[in-house]
């Protein structure tokens, strides 16, 4: 199997083969829980107008995204997995648009599949990728905005590689490294309330859930859990 490290919408634009796109803080943490309780399906969209025409198209469709790491007025829902992690979903369908998460999943169109990454699915991730041998992997590290490597993303894709190479990763200095980078500090600060710390714990909750997602192409790709 050729590993490829990838990294922001340029890197998700080259992906091939199978992909998985990485957003830890906090689009792919907070599809997870949504998915774990209940929801049918999560449908990942770019634009913000695609995400309003939908909800206009299907007014029982539930939406969910940021912009800035802010929830999007008229939206229901923020990116923030605590916000989220005791809502039923059941049976509801999510329409996602974040500013780096989704954006990857729509830019790896170059991919034969994707699976949304985040440390809460670690380990049903890499059985996953076991189970299907691909020739090509694909570590897509989206980052802050798909503009700027984070360190959560990129330990993300270091801790797949590792495991998939039969290491041992340690995720207890992963979390430290992570919790001293801005882009971690930053829920520990009271100043910015839209990322608030239980976010942090939520996201780091390793191996939280036993599934993995994945993303099933269409006119209007949609995000499913796993059946293996």
């Amino acid at each position: 199997m050729e590993i490829r490290r990838l990294s922001l919408v340029e890197g998700a634009k080259s992906a091939r083969g199978l992909a998985v796109v990485i957003d830890v803080f906090r689009a792919f943490t907070t599809a997870a829980y949504v998915m774990a309780n209940g929801a049918q399906r999560i449908h990942p969209v770019a634009a913000l107008e695609e995400a309003f025409a939908l909800r206009e198209a299907h007014p029982d469709w539930v939406l969910m995204g940021e912009r800035g790491g802010k929830p999007v007025p008229g939206f229901d829902y923020g990116n923030s997995p605590s916000q989220i992690m005791d809502v039923d979903f059941t049976g509801r369908v999510v329409v996602q648009s974040t500013s780096a998460g989704t954006q990857g999943i729509v830019n790896a169109s170059g991919a034969d599949e994707v699976l949304p990454g985040s440390f809460v699915m670690a380990d049903a991730i890499v059985d996953y990728i076991r189970e299907r041998s691909p020739s090509v992997l694909s570590l897509v590290a989206m980052g802050w905005s798909g503009r700027e490597r984070s360190p959560e993303d990129e330990l993300l894709a270091e801790y797949i590689e590792t495991r998939l190479r039969e290491g041992k990763p340690d995720f207890g200095s992963m979390v430290q490294r992570i919790r001293a980078h801005p882009e971690g500090a930053k829920f520990f600060d009271k100043a910015r309330p839209e990322f608030p710390e239980a976010d942090f714990w939520c996201a780091m909750s390793l191996n939280r859930f036993g599934f993995c997602l994945r993303v099933e192409p269409g006119l209007l790709p949609a995000i499913i859990r796993c059946h293996r």
